[in-house]
């Protein structure tokens, strides 16, 4: 079928279109122009489209859209999104929430490090649609709080990423439960060997539409490659951190990512610490921080290169240069979202240029490359870089925490991140602004 220019001129209930102008999102992006009328129409689509192109309406508003008006036994949801990280199920809940709640659906998500309890009791109580992570979804259907028989619609989301972090026997596994003959919709940034099992095994006849095929061809994304020495490094990335305004910092791991963080803390950087050795709520409350200004450095393993959108992020630092080129298209799709320019900047010493020539080939970009130096005029035009304040800043929890519980009020209790709320329930007005912000990746 032919893309679509406006929403209005697909087939969708009227109360979903009457919340895309509501949240201000009035003009389809490409890969949901493409994508929604072969959608809407049961196909089987295959969507590949970088992060920040706007993926999660793409399939949302299909699946919201073939789902709206059947109503879900208890256990038994009626459409499911699969994506490999626990921000992203946030993300995905939080952006389809109000579209939603306008057709009356219930909502639920499912991942690991929340409370499993509340997680089963949404299901009990019954959601036509689950956004959850493969893990946490296996372990609620061997407890026989889930069962996949009545799923018509499933998404795959960033399925490369959920190939990469070895979640292909899970997802298999998770898909063999799935009704036969449902539709199927799967979206990744890349469709290498592992993704391409994927569809030949799952999606029948599906309509395969590419959406902005080379990263490089990303006209709103700078990237540049700086090359520093071995010894200024250290300098170099306190004085990008230092700038006005936020910024991602991605190293390689998690030793590092609380050194640098400790280290910028006491330079009088409001930095912040997000990896997998945090607890969800400890992830949940930095991202939260970092969103509404009052950490302006977040410092990163991979954990944080999907699912986080963030409004305004002009800058992306790859302190640690990725290993892979997925990796540094996903990191850098932090930035320049839905529109919006920005720059990824990546540390190079002298040892690793070889090695992102190769990585940068692989990704079909072409960076701007210069030599700079910390306290260099060059370092500051590029990435805002300044000297620090030197006096040593604290970044405390929020005033006001969740008031202390007994046990069994706590079992009782909703969750406050999505899992067994309303569809929508402490959604913040206006969330999703943009046309097709891909806020889940």
């Amino acid at each position: 079928m032919p893309a679509v220019e406006s929403f209005a001129d697909l087939d969708m209930p009227a109360p979903l279109l009457t919340t895309l102008g509501r949240e201000g999102v009035t003009v389809p992006f490409p890969i949901q122009g493409a994508t929604l009328p072969n959608s809407l129409a049961g196909r089987d689509v295959l969507g590949r489209g970088r992060t920040g192109s706007g993926k999660t309406l793409a399939f949302g508003l299909a699946v919201l859209a073939r789902t709206a008006g059947r109503r879900a036994e208890p256990r038994r949801p009626l459409a499911l999104v699969l994506v490999p990280t626990r921000e992203l199920a946030q993300q995905v809940t939080d952006a389809l929430a109000p579209y939603a709640r306008s057709v009356h659906l219930r909502l639920t998500t499912v991942v690991g490090g929340m409370s499993l309890g509340r997680q089963a009791g949404a299901l009990r109580t019954g959601a036509e649609v689950v956004v959850a992570t493969p893990g946490r979804l296996k372990d609620l259907i061997d407890r026989g709080d889930c069962r996949l028989d009545d799923v018509a619609t499933t998404v795959l989301d960033e399925a490369d990423q959920m190939t990469d972090m070895g979640f292909m026997p899970q997802v298999t596994a998770l898909l063999d439960q799935v009704r036969p003959g449902g539709q199927r919709l799967l979206f990744s940034a890349t469709l290498d060997r592992n993704v391409d099992l994927l569809v030949r095994r799952y999606l029948t006849d599906p309509v395969v539409h590419s959406v902005d095929p080379s990263a490089g061809a990303v006209t709103t994304m700078e990237h540049h490659v700086l090359h520093v020495h071995d010894t200024d490094k250290h300098r170099t990335t306190t004085e990008i951190a230092a700038r006005d305004g936020r910024v991602i910092m991605f190293l390689d791991t998690k030793h590092a990512v609380d050194r640098l963080t400790k280290h910028l803390l006491n330079n009088g950087v409001r930095a912040a610490a997000l990896h997998g050795g945090r607890s969800q709520p400890q992830r949940t409350r930095t991202l939260a921080q970092f969103k509404d200004g009052h950490v302006t450095v977040l410092v990163a393993t991979n954990v944080a290169a999907r699912g986080i959108h963030v409004d305004s992020l002009d800058l992306v630092v790859n302190v640690d240069p990725p290993s892979d080129h997925k990796d540094y298209l996903h990191r850098g799709g932090r930035t320049a979202r839905a529109g919006e320019s920005g720059s990824v900047v990546t540390l190079v010493t002298p040892g690793q240029r070889r090695g992102m020539t190769r990585l940068m080939a692989s990704a079909g970009i072409t960076p701007h490359i210069t030599p700079v130096r910390s306290g260099e005029a060059e370092l500051s035009r590029i990435t805002g870089a300044q000297a620090p304040s030197g006096v040593p800043v604290v970044i405390t929890a929020p005033v006001v925490e969740r008031p202390r519980r007994t046990a069994s009020a706590s079992r009782g209790r909703r969750s406050r991140t999505g899992q067994g709320r309303p569809a929508g329930a402490g959604m913040r007005r206006g969330a999703q602004r943009r046309p097709g912000n891909d806020s889940a990746a």
